[in-house]
């Protein structure tokens, strides 16, 4: 299926024992619990490594964690393991533990990668977890795009040359607000599913999420974080899992949460622009990518008359497409011909796409319709994760794009860099191959939600922990040039939470000229960097 943003192509992410709270974040990331069992010599020992980095002229030193933490399929079967994944003496899971490792219940070893600032106290300092989406992806993408100390150097919006690539120190890693722990999506990275019927245990919406919510809770434990402030962080498909990890977090675990912080949001599925053409007589899929239309049409200047400055435009495009546009589509058949060569007529002045194929279309343009068609005469793709991308069509008679020009620009320089960043750095990996995503071979992503066949839609996951938590606080960023999930998408989902009209304040919204990887463009960076810095900041104590 062609919806899979973060990953670097379009294919189709108990509480038992603690260590003493007196012990700062570094020294606990280097020593185990005191009733910890020795390390299964299955697995590799977590590295522990120092490091600096400056971040608005703050030096700031940090003992780095690359590690797996091993979580059961449930909470009654993680219950049993203990910080090193081995059955608890004595538990069922002991008890009945299988002759062949094959048929052992399955279990996740989820690789991931933690940054504590030296020299503070775990109950004054912030603690955000991070984590890409897909489904399926790693999350190398915000580790070594975004927030980690090390950030690697694109350049524009052309595809990159080929290797050496150069990675630099991180002026706008997060490290200066929160201690940072990066977290690979079971079976991505170095870790591994295992045990029976694994894929099935672990991929898919209520899977994925109580796998990182047992995670979460592991680390807390660990590392002794129970009373720091928590944030969780997850782009794309990630935000689809924060919305129902908050829930099952604040509701089910009793871990509230001072912040959700989402970046390219997708809750409702039905709204996906990629794919709208399956669902006919839901019109919502382009009534909201519209916006994302004309934003790309203006980057590219291919509007018949070209704004000067776009977020002017972007309100006007925005109150066309929920007015006239919205009304039109509604009527259908009914609309008539005067009527549609009008729409048709104004569609072309947002967004540059000929009236004769607009009105072919039925004034329906899906995503890869729109990619293939806005630079057609000039033989050029757009890009779907950043629109600002473009690269040579592939084949001039396709009816939608045939790849993703702006993955394509990147995904090598982030792969490589990682790879050769953990292992020399971190000092882990040795041996061993990291998977960027998740090998899925037989097993298939379920994207049934609670037991619901409906289309896949987490929004009133969200809303039950504002309205279970009303101090919860939500930031929303997105960028104007994401067609994967359009920022006015976003925009329409929180502002139909199903939510009392006062917890509203609790939500708030960034855009950024940049695309669905917003930190791929320096300038996005370094203002996505201030504003979770001060949402962080803002909500980091009980007011």
């Amino acid at each position: 299926m062609r919806f899979n943003p973060c990953l670097p192509a379009a294919l189709c992410a108990v509480a038992l024992l603690g260590l003493p709270a007196a012990l700062s974040a570094e020294e606990n990331a280097a020593k185990p619990a005191a009733t910890e069992k020795a390390p299964d010599k299955t697995l590799p020992a977590d590295s522990v490594t120092q490091g600096a980095v400056q971040v608005g002229g703050q030096h700031i030193a940090y003992t780095a964690v690359a590690g797996i933490l091993t979580v059961g399929a449930t909470d009654t079967q993680d219950a049993q393991l203990g910080l090193d994944g081995k059955p608890l003496p004595g538990s069922q899971l002991a008890l009945d533990e299988p002759k062949d490792p094959k048929d052992a219940p399955p279990v996740a070893r989820i690789f991931y990668v933690a940054y504590f600032k030296k020299d503070t106290k775990a109950e004054e300092r912030p603690i955000t977890f991070l984590y890409n989406g897909g489904p399926g992806s790693s999350t190398v993408w915000l580790h070594m795009g975004c927030f980690g100390p090390k950030h690697v150097m694109t350049a524009g919006d052309t595809h990159m040359p080929a290797a050496p690539y150069k990675m630099i120190d991180n002026a706008y890693s997060l490290l200066d607000v929160s201690d940072l722990v990066f977290i690979d999506m079971p079976g991505t990275g170095f870790g591994r599913i295992v045990g029976k019927n694994a894929g099935k245990a672990f991929w898919g919406v209520d899977q994925d999420a109580g796998a990182f919510a047992r995670f979460v809770q592991r680390f807390l434990t660990k590392y002794s974080r129970w009373n720091s402030p928590k944030y969780i962080f997850g782009e794309s498909y990630g935000t689809t899992r924060s919305a129902v990890l908050a829930d099952i977090l604040e509701n089910k675990m009793n871990i509230d949460l001072n912040g959700v912080i989402l970046l390219s949001q997708i809750f409702n599925f039905t709204t996906d622009i990629d794919m709208p053409n399956g669902n006919p007589g839901v019109d919502l899929p382009y009534v909201l990518a519209l916006p994302t239309y004309a934003a790309t049409a203006w980057y590219h200047k291919k509007l018949p008359q070209q704004p000067p400055a776009i977020e002017p435009f972007l309100k006007e495009v925005e109150q066309f497409a929920m007015g006239p546009y919205s009304h039109a589509l509604a009527l259908g058949t009914d609309l008539s011909s005067e009527e549609k060569q009008q729409v048709a007529e104004k569609l072309h002045a947002y967004t540059g796409l000929p009236v004769s194929y607009l009105l072919k279309g039925d004034l329906r343009i899906n995503g890869g319709e729109f990619e293939k068609t806005l630079q057609d005469d000039q033989d050029l793709t757009t890009g779907r994760l950043d629109t600002r991308f473009s690269g040579p069509t592939i084949d001039p008679l396709s009816e939608q794009a045939d790849y993703d020009p702006q993955s394509s620009a990147i995904s090598s320089a982030y792969v490589s860099l990682f790879n050769d960043y953990v292992r020399r750095d971190l000092k882990y990996g040795e041996g061993q191959t990291y998977l960027p995503e998740a090998l899925f071979g037989d097993a298939q992503w379920n994207m049934v939600h609670h037991h619901n066949p409906v289309g896949l839609n987490v929004a009133p996951d969200l809303a039950e922990a504002l309205k279970t938590n009303p101090r919860l606080h939500v930031m929303v960023n997105g960028g104007y040039y994401d067609l994967a999930t359009p920022f006015f998408a976003a925009e329409y989902e929180e502002k139909h939470l199903p939510i009392p009209q006062s917890l509203a304040k609790n939500i708030e919204f960034d855009w950024y000229e940049s695309g669905h990887m917003v930190y791929v463009r320096d300038e996005s960076l370094k203002n996505l960097h201030d504003r979770v810095a001060a949402f962080i900041q803002k909500t980091e104590t009980a007011k």
